[in-house]
């Protein structure tokens, strides 16, 4: 069940010192969702945004916020980045000690449930919970920095992924972040990925080249 390919600009990569205006751009040039890395230093090793400038940014667009929480433990945040205006909140299996438990709480939040996983984390991770998640997202960096290149290694993952979600029959959305460019891209979505992750390659240039970037991704 492989969707139409959705483009997911990550604010990583946006001017910090004007938020508000960067999503307001992004929206307009054609951002199917905003991706929202909160990081906290201490599961990753980098400290970016909380719930609170979340939820300022949720006046800015009405675009679905996919927000990748990469902080542990992360289960005591759910309830907080759900009521900033999280749609999908996706966490780690490394995050906490009770994967199912940590998704079950998000559904009952009324979020979409995503699961992410790092380079090194294997796709049997996703053994006994695919059937609760809405969205997988493939790390194909190691998380914490933008700017980085994409690991070749994790289109076999995809590959894998892909696979058993189609075998399950379930429509799951199936990302990947990290050093995505048009070649990439196209390398992603050939394995199986149906939503793009893009910080560097959206914001270069600009606001003036936003739009041009989202095509060149949709494009490939």
């Amino acid at each position: 069940m492989q969707q139409p390919v959705r483009i997911a600009p990550s604010i990583l990569s946006a001017d910090f010192a004007r938020l508000g205006e960067e999503v307001r751009a992004i929206d307009a040039a054609g951002a199917d969702w905003i991706h929202v890395d909160v990081m906290d230093g201490h599961f990753v090793p980098n400290i970016t945004i909380g719930p609170g400038v979340v939820k300022a940014l949720r006046a800015h667009t009405d675009k679905p916020f996919d927000v990748h929480l990469m902080i542990s433990p992360v289960d005591p945040f759910l309830e907080a980045f759900a009521e900033a205006g999280a749609d999908t909140i996706t966490v780690h299996p490394e995050a906490g000690p009770h994967l199912h438990r940590t998704l079950q709480a998000i559904k009952a939040l009324g979020k979409r449930a995503g699961v992410s996983l790092n380079p090194a984390t294997p796709a049997k991770m996703l053994d006994y919970v695919l059937e609760e998640v809405d969205l997988v997202l493939v790390m194909s960096v190691n998380p914490g920095f933008g700017g980085q290149s994409f690991i070749e290694s994790q289109l076999g993952k995809i590959e894998a992924i892909r696979n058993r979600i189609e075998k399950l029959g379930k429509p799951i959305d199936l990302e990947v972040d990290g050093g995505i460019d048009a070649a990439t891209a196209a390398r992603a979505i050939g394995a199986g990925a149906d939503v793009l992750v893009a910080g560097t390659a959206t914001f270069r240039g600009g606001p003036d080249a936003y739009a041009a970037n989202i095509a060149a991704l949709r494009a490939s």
